[in-house]
Order: C-alpha cells, then sequence, then structure tokens
C-alpha cells in the first residue's frame, strides 16, 4: 500500500538543504577577501575554493540523477546532506588553503548529490499545473539565500571570524536531515545500469578544460611544466569532453547522458539558458565583491547590504513568477527577466567608479532582483515539464550539470578576466600573487583605485553578456503541453495528471467532444 505524499510539506524539507547549498556559496562570496588576507594567498588560490567546489559540483551530477531514480532520491539526498554538513565543519577547521580546497570538494560531492534529488521529487509527486509554483518556491530560495547568506556571512566574518561561515551549516545541517527523513515520501525506484566510462570521461574532460581557463593567465598562456601547457590543458578538455557525446551516443549499454532527452525542444533550450545563466550569476558576484572590500575598504557586512535589495525583490518575485508560469507561455517571463538583469547589471557596471556614490547601486539591484525572481522557475519548469517519470532523475541531473557547467565555466572566465584587467590597470601589481591580500586591510589609494575600479568595471560585463545569451535561447522556447486557463480551479498537489494532457478537453464520447473533433476535421 502506497504512503500518501504531501508534497508541499516534502518540498519545504527539500528546500532547507537546497537553501544551505546556496547560502554556503553566497556566503563564501563575501569571504573570499577575508580568506585571501588569511593565508595570504593570491587570488587565483582563494578563487579556487568556490572553483574546486563548483567543479565537484558539476561533473558528478549526471550520475547523482541517475542514483536517485536507483535508490530512490529521499536516500540519495540523505547521504548527500550528511556529506555536506561533515565537509562543513571541515571546512571551518581547516588550517591550510590547500585543506580549505580539499574540503571543499567533499562539499561539492554532497551538493551534487542533494540537488538533482529536489528537481526529481517535484517533478514526480506534483502534477504538471502546480510544478510552476513549486519552481516557484524554489526559485524564492535562492532570494532569500542570495539575502541572508552575504549579511550572515558578512556579520560572522566580522566577529567570529570566516571559519564560522562554514560551521554554521552544521545545526542547519541536522535540522535538514531530520525533517527530510520525516517529511519526503519514498518514492519508486527505477534500475539502471551506470556508465563509469562515461563519468571519467566527463569528469577528466571538465578538470582540463577549467583548470587550463582559470589556470591560464597565471602562466601567461604558455608553457605549465615540460610539454604540458595551458593551450594543450584547454584543446586537450575540449577533445575529452567531445569524445565523452559520441561515446553516450554509441553507448550499447545505457549511457550516463541519455541524448535522448534532448530530443525535446524545451528541455534542449532550458539546458542552454540555465547554462549562461549559471555562467553570469558567478561572474556577477566576484568583481562587485572585490572592489566594495578591497576596493573602498568596506565591511563584508556593509558590502553585502549594497545587494540585499537584489535577494529582497527576488524573493518577492519568484512565487509570483512561478504561479504565472503555470497560465503563459513560460519563455516571456524568463525572456523578460533575463533582459532586466543584464540591462541592471549593465547599469552597476557603469556605477562602479570612485566619483559615484556606492549608495546608487541600491536602485538597479533592486530591478537586478526583479529579474531574478522571472528566471528561475520558468526555467526550471519548462525544463523537466515534459518529461516521463522515470526519466525525472535524468533530466534533473543533466539540467543542474548544466547549470553548474555554466558556473565552473563563469568562476574561470571572470578569475582570467579579473587577472589580465589588474594587470592592463595597475601593471605594477600582481593580482595572481599574495601581494592582493595586503589591499584587504583598508580602502585602496585612489592612484590605485582609479585602475581597480575600472578592471572590475570591464569584468562585470562578461556576466551582462551571458544573461543576454540566455534571454535569446529563452525566446525559442515551445509552449508548454499543460497550461492552466485564467481563473480555472488549482488541481490538488497529490492528484495524478498525466503530462501532456489537455486540460480543457471534453469528456471522451459527450457532445462537446463529438462537436470539437468536427471542428479539428473540418480545420
Amino acid at each position: 500500500m502506497q504512503t500518501e505524499r504531501k508534497p508541499w510539506p516534502a518540498l519545504w524539507a527539500l528546500v532547507i538543504g537546497f537553501f544551505m547549498i546556496l547560502v554556503d556559496t553566497t556566503i563564501v562570496s563575501v569571504a573570499n577577501p577575508a580568506i585571501l588576507e588569511h593565508f595570504d594567498a593570491g587570488i587565483t588560490e582563494v578563487l579556487w575554493v568556490t572553483s574546486a567546489y563548483l567543479l565537484a559540483y558539476a561533473v558528478p551530477l549526471l550520475i547523482t540523477g541517475r542514483l536517485g531514480d536507483r535508490f530512490g532520491p529521499k536516500r540519495v539526498y540523505l547521504v548527500g546532506l550528511f556529506l555536506f554538513t561533515a565537509a562543513s565543519l571541515g571546512c571551518g577547521l581547516s588550517g591550510t588553503i590547500t585543506l580549505l580546497i580539499i574540503a571543499r570538494v567533499v562539499q561539492g560531492l554532497g551538493a551534487a548529490l542533494m540537488t538533482p534529488q529536489t528537481m526529481a521529487v517535484i517533478t514526480r509527486i506534483f502534477p504538471p499545473t502546480q510544478r510552476g509554483a513549486a519552481m516557484g518556491l524554489w526559485g524564492a530560495t535562492s532570494g532569500v539565500a542570495t539575502l541572508i547568506g552575504p549579511i550572515l556571512g558578512g556579520v560572522l566574518v566580522d566577529t567570529l571570524g570566516w571559519q564560522w561561515i562554514f560551521i554554521v551549516n552544521v545545526p542547519v545541517g541536522i535540522v535538514g536531515l531530520i525533517l527530510a527523513w520525516r517529511l519526503v515520501p519514498d518514492l519508486e525506484t527505477h534500475a539502471h545500469r551506470f556508465d563509469w566510462l562515461g563519468v571519467v570521461l566527463s569528469g577528466v574532460g571538465m578538470f582540463l578544460l577549467v583548470f587550463g581557463i582559470q589556470e591560464g593567465e597565471t602562466y601567461d598562456w604558455g608553457t605549465i611544466t615540460g610539454p604540458i601547457t595551458v593551450w594543450g590543458l584547454i584543446i586537450t578538455g575540449i577533445l575529452v569532453l567531445v569524445a565523452f557525446v559520441v561515446w553516450q551516443r554509441f553507448n550499447p549499454a545505457e549511457p550516463l547522458l541519455p541524448l535522448s532527452l534532448f530530443r525535446d525542444r524545451n528541455f534542449s533550450l532550458a539546458n542552454i539558458a540555465i547554462a549562461f545563466v549559471g555562467f553570469g550569476v558567478v561572474a556577477m558576484s566576484l568583481p562587485l565583491t572585490f572592489y566594495a572590500q578591497l576596493g573602498l575598504g568596506l565591511s563584508p557586512t556593509v558590502a553585502a547590504l549594497l545587494l540585499s535589495p537584489m535577494a529582497v525583490v527576488t524573493g518577492i518575485a519568484s512565487p509570483l513568477a512561478g504561479r504565472l508560469t503555470d497560465r503563459v507561455n513560460p519563455k516571456w517571463i524568463a525572456a523578460t527577466g533575463l533582459v532586466i538583469i543584464a540591462a541592471s547589471l549593465g547599469t552597476i557596471a557603469l556605477l562602479v567608479n570612485p566619483d559615484i556614490p556606492v549608495a546608487w547601486v541600491l536602485i538597479p539591484a533592486a530591478f537586478l532582483g526583479l529579474g531574478m525572481g522571472g528566471v528561475w522557475a520558468p526555467l526550471a519548469s519548462t525544463a523537466n515539464r515534459n518529461l516521463p517519470p522515470q526519466q525525472a532523475g535524468a533530466g534533473s541531473g543533466v539540467y543542474n550539470m548544466t547549470r553548474q557547467v555554466g558556473s565552473v565555466l563563469g568562476s574561470a572566465a571572470i578569475t582570467a578576466l579579473i587577472t589580465a584587467r589588474i594587470a592592463a590597470e595597475l601593471p605594477g601589481i600582481d593580482a595572481s600573487g599574495a601581494g592582493m591580500a595586503q589591499a584587504g586591510a583598508g580602502a585602496m589609494p585612489d592612484q590605485v583605485l582609479d585602475g581597480f575600479a575600472r578592471a572590475m568595471s570591464q569584468s562585470v560585463w562578461l556576466s551582462v553578456a551571458g544573461f543576454l545569451v540566455a534571454a535569446v535561447v529563452a525566446l525559442w522556447f515551445a509552449r508548454p503541453k499543460v497550461t492552466v486557463a485564467w481563473g480555472a480551479p488549482e488541481v490538488r498537489a497529490d492528484a495524478p495528471v498525466a503530462d501532456g494532457r489537455d486540460l480543457d478537453a471534453p469528456e471522451p464520447g459527450s457532445p462537446a467532444a463529438a462537436q470539437r473533433a468536427r471542428a479539428a476535421a473540418d480545420a
């Protein structure tokens, strides 16, 4: 006998873990200057604290989505949450930058186990007509985390030290474990064979590509050691990833990446769009954080408050956009939100100037939140709406993997761009070495600040480009199969609704059905 499923309590329990992952990411962005100073490290080393996490997060997502299908999303989620919580404690206790990076890798593995399960559970326990609302809550979580993460991180860094941005995850993780164990239902499983060669190819390819991009400026885009060059790593990484895709096409057993998923137009386009969104989000935060803290000498708390309007508006707009997604074509919501984000970021880039009051950033930051609120639910709902339940885990894994791949490439690209622009604008400062750590002690001298501000402003435009590309992709979404008419009663979340059903269709055999059939034949 199947146990009764209560979708909304289950979703709230999963949201706690998802919230913790996002808070951890935003907290680290705020704490980067403090970590840089504490370990007397360079910008490149400190940004590997983020990139190592994102890389370890992205690479396993294909197989962790399948693990949820095979062993049940609840079990896999609980294992991932335990691993993430334990690794958070390890991060807080790290005595060297190397140990911190290693602990962040373990955190990324835990996050990779957790994330696909949240989307898979939404897809499997909510009917299509309510997935938009559920994804709206999922998206609102990112907005609230964006607000709480930097502010909480700033307070912790200013008072207890950067180590506590990780230790604070421990009690939250324990609560999340208890609630998920009690409230998330045990869903049916599906047998899968695991493509280990695909795992190796995708992991090696991603590592070579990201390492080459991020470390390129450190080695002047030349030789690393012996015959190994930066461009050699990048080209090899691309070739290995191409081999991975070819293997997925001809794998006689069950491929790690089911290419059949991409026959659905919306799934393919949503994956492309979310990759550029992930790219833009990561590329956006780093130059703004460095400018506020290293350039202007603001405390982490004050620097975080500059973007607080974005988080507040995102938290309000995301649930509204989620409900709207169930009633209109999501492409208009997503494309509009992405254009607003790009315009707001462009305005902020122009305001990154020592001669302009920093408080002026608050206005475009609020519009940035409005755009963000219109992105997460429409893209996630569009990606998985037409997938059958047995492919929910695989689809969620692919979607989250492409988002994280975009984030990893965004982190690598913005690292290379920031380092290059600092070298161009401030030729006497070594951005990749420990010299930048000295800037964290206070505001920069005026003669240095002008060049540093220009470097950070120029770097923000990389994020603008990413969001504009995502907006163009979103405009090509096809209308989803299932929508809810305005004023129609909502379907209960525990009522089964088949994907692709026409909710406006009359009862088969009725006079209305016969009339509709005749009209279709005449057409």
